[in-house]
């Protein structure tokens, strides 16, 4: 009887480490990181984005 597909020892040296690390590393960034990086740094910085959207909207100006 042969052996089932599943049936073989798993790689865990350093060659597998290294492709992993080097495929993350070549995604990218991640989209929830990204939007984290976007996001203001504080409150006051915040603040003053909802300000200027109000006044925006005021004005009359639509995106």
């Amino acid at each position: 009887m042969t052996k089932h597909i599943a049936d073989k020892l798993q790689e865990s040296g350093p060659g597998r480490l290294r492709n992993f690390t080097r495929q993350e590393r070549e995604a990218g960034l991640h989209p929830s990181i990204a939007i984290l990086h976007e996001r203001p740094r504080n409150a006051a910085e915040a603040k003053g984005r909802r300000l200027a959207e109000f006044t925006r909207i005021d004005r009359g100006h639509r995106v």
